[in-house]
Order: C-alpha cells, then structure tokens, then sequence
C-alpha cells in the first residue's frame, strides 16, 4: 500500500462508487500531517476540527474513518480506552505494533518485523490479501509497578506518564516512537 494523496483517494473512492467529499479530504489531511506515534478518535478529530474552524459533524467523522479504515488508509486501533483511535496505514517498512498499559492508557510504539513476515507468509499461503497487519499488547508500565501495581497503587493514583502525556498532548513528534 503506498501513501494517499487526495487525488489517489479520490480515485479509489470513484471506483468504488463513493465521491471525495471535503470532508473527507480534510480529515486525510489531518492524518497526513499527523506526527507518527499519535494516534486520534473520532471525538479528537472532532476538536481538532472545531479548534480549526471546520464544521464537520461528529457523525461523518465516524463515517469517514470507519470508511477510510475499511479501504486500508486508516489503521483503526484498539487501544485500552474504550474506544478506537485512528493512525494513517503506511506502508510495510514504516509497519508498527502497540504496547498499552491498562492502568494509565500509555501508547509505546514498537517494530517487529518476524510479525509482519509471519502475518504475510500466512495471507499468501491461504490466498488473502494482507491489508493491515497490528498487534496490540496489553501492559502494566513500569511506574504502575513500581507503585505496587495491583495491590497496593491508590485508587486515585494517576500514572505521571499520563499526566505528562495530557500536557504534551499538542501532537508534539516526541510521543511514543520506539525504533
């Protein structure tokens, strides 16, 4: 799969039988131009939109990545907030897996290739095409533990990661990446 441009979605959409809206086409450029290693929901893309001044409802902001993961522009990410967040699906070589800690919500970014490989090996020999290729690992993060996770942390204890994370949240590229 190589990038989309508007024009290249435009094209698959009409095949389809689908139209480029500018709705559509704003939300791909939000992905676009997202930092690697952030990751959006449905409700983000909404805020961010507002904060720009777009007015695009929150109902074809679900359409539209709902749609867009469907067609392999999107990676729909089960993530361990409860709901799914949204990443552009870039090619193979940029192909990344999850750890998540389920005590404060943390996203780390990590690469393995053997996965990749596997996951490949196994569509070709069945026939199938690969589209997308995750894996998400559920974790505890190093400070929930060393907190005395799970018996001993308090019930009002926030992760200083998380917290750090919602300070840091203006998409800044430092977020998550691990090579």
């Amino acid at each position: 799969m190589s990038s989309y441009t508007a024009n290249s979605l435009k094209a698959e959409l009409n095949a389809r039988g689908w139209r480029l809206t500018p709705q559509r086409e704003k939300i791909l450029h939000v992905f676009q131009n997202l930092p690697r290693g952030n990751h959006l929901s449905a409700e983000e893309l909404f805020e961010l939109l507002e904060e720009r001044g777009e007015t695009i409802s929150l109902s074809t902001i679900y359409r539209s990545v709902k749609l867009m993961s469907r067609m392999g522009i999107l990676r729909e990410l089960e993530l361990a907030e409860g709901h799914k967040h949204y990443e552009l699906n870039h090619p193979h070589p940029n192909h990344h897996h999850h750890m998540v800690c389920i005590q404060c919500n943390k996203t780390t970014e990590f690469k393995n290739d053997s996965i990749l490989k596997h996951s490949l090996k196994q569509c070709d020999k069945e026939g199938y095409q690969l589209i997308d290729c995750q894996l998400t690992v559920m974790t505890i993060c190093p400070e929930a533990i060393r907190m005395g996770w799970p018996s001993s942390l308090p019930s009002n204890w926030i992760c200083t990661r998380a917290i750090s994370d919602e300070h840091n949240h203006e998409f800044s590229d430092s977020e998550g990446e691990s090579e």
